[in-house]
C-alpha cells in the first residue's frame, strides 16, 4: 500500500521554517529569494537589526514577532525562540525567521535549524550578505588584498570567556581580523591582541551602520582602538577591522582628526 500524504491520512499539516538573511540593512541588498519569502510569509520572527524598510515588504495580514536582542537585554531567550519557531510550524504555519546579515554568521541559525530538525519541522536556509562584506564594500576596504592580506578571520567580540579565547595568529602581517559585536569590548580587545604580540601600531578601522545611509568609517591604530570608539561615539551595529587593509578604502583618519581639533584649540 502506498504511503498516504498528511492530507489524505488526516494528519495535521506541518508548516516550514525558512531561516532568512535580511542582509546588512537596506531592502535592496537582500537576495531576490529572501524578498519573495518575506512578501509571502504568514509569520515573520525578526531580529532588532532588521530594517523597517525590510519589514514593510511583508503582506498586510502577516504576523510580525520581534525577538530583538541587545547586550545583556534579550526580549526572548534563544531556547524560547527555538520553541516559538517549532510551535508555529507544528500549528501548520509557514514561518520566516528573519535575521540581520546571514543566519549562519553569528546569527545562531545553526541552533534554530537543529531545533527544527529535532522536532521534525522542515527547515531551509536562505543566505544573506553579512555585515563584514557589506561594511567593507561600503568603505571600499578590501578584506583581502594581494599586497596586504591573503587570509581573513571572523570572530565575535561580545561573548562569554573573551579573555580565554585563543586569537593567536589571527591578526598581524598578511592577515585581516574582523570582529563582530566588539564595540563595547574594544579596549579589552586591543589589550588582548597587544598582549598576544600584535603590533600596537597595526591599522584598525571601525565600520558603523553598514548598508545604511548613516554609515560611517573611521581608522586609527590598534593601541588607539578603544580611544577611537569613545571619541567618535561609535554605536552598534558596528564591526572592527584589524590589519593592513584598514589603511585602504574611504575612511576618516581619527588620529589626524584628533590632531586637527587639538591644533584648532591652540
Amino acid at each position: 500500500m502506498a504511503d498516504l500524504s498528511p492530507l489524505e491520512s488526516g494528519a495535521p499539516r506541518i508548516g516550514k521554517v525558512w531561516l532568512v538573511g535580511a542582509g546588512p540593512g537596506a531592502a535592496d541588498l537582500m537576495t531576490v529569494r529572501a524578498a519573495r519569502l518575506v512578501a509571502a510569509a504568514e509569520v515573520i520572527v525578526h531580529d532588532g537589526l532588521v530594517d523597517g524598510e525590510v519589514l514593510a515588504m511583508a503582506r498586510p495580514d502577516a504576523r510580525l514577532i520581534s525577538v530583538a536582542k541587545q547586550r545583556s537585554r534579550h526580549s526572548m531567550a534563544q531556547e524560547d525562540i527555538n520553541a516559538l519557531l517549532v510551535s508555529e510550524a507544528l500549528a501548520g504555519r509557514d514561518v520566516v525567521r528573519l535575521k540581520g546579515g546571514d543566519p549562519f554568521i553569528f546569527g545562531r541559525g545553526g541552533e534554530e535549524a537543529e531545533a527544527c530538525d529535532a522536532a521534525g519541522v522542515p527547515v531551509e536556509v536562505v543566505p544573506g550578505i553579512s555585515a563584514a562584506m557589506a561594511c567593507a564594500a561600503q568603505a571600499q576596504m578590501p578584506l583581502t588584498h594581494r599586497e596586504s592580506a591573503s587570509a581573513v578571520t571572523f570572530v565575535a567580540g561580545q561573548c562569554k570567556g573573551l579573555t580565554d579565547q585563543d586569537w593567536s595568529g589571527l591578526a598581524g602581517h598578511g592577515r585581516t581580523l574582523v570582529i563582530y559585536m566588539g564595540v563595547a569590548t574594544a579596549n579589552d580587545i586591543a589589550d588582548k591582541l597587544i598582549a598576544d604580540g600584535v603590533d600596537p601600531a597595526l591599522p584598525v578601522a571601525v565600520l558603523q551602520s553598514g548598508g545604511r545611509s548613516s554609515f560611517k568609517a573611521y581608522r586609527s591604530l590598534l593601541a588607539d582602538l578603544g580611544g577611537m570608539v569613545a571619541r567618535e561615539r561609535v554605536k552598534s551595529p558596528a564591526l572592527l577591522v584589524i590589519g593592513d587593509v584598514a589603511r585602504r578604502g574611504n575612511s576618516i583618519d581619527s588620529l589626524k582628526l584628533l590632531k586637527q581639533q587639538a591644533d584648532a584649540l591652540q
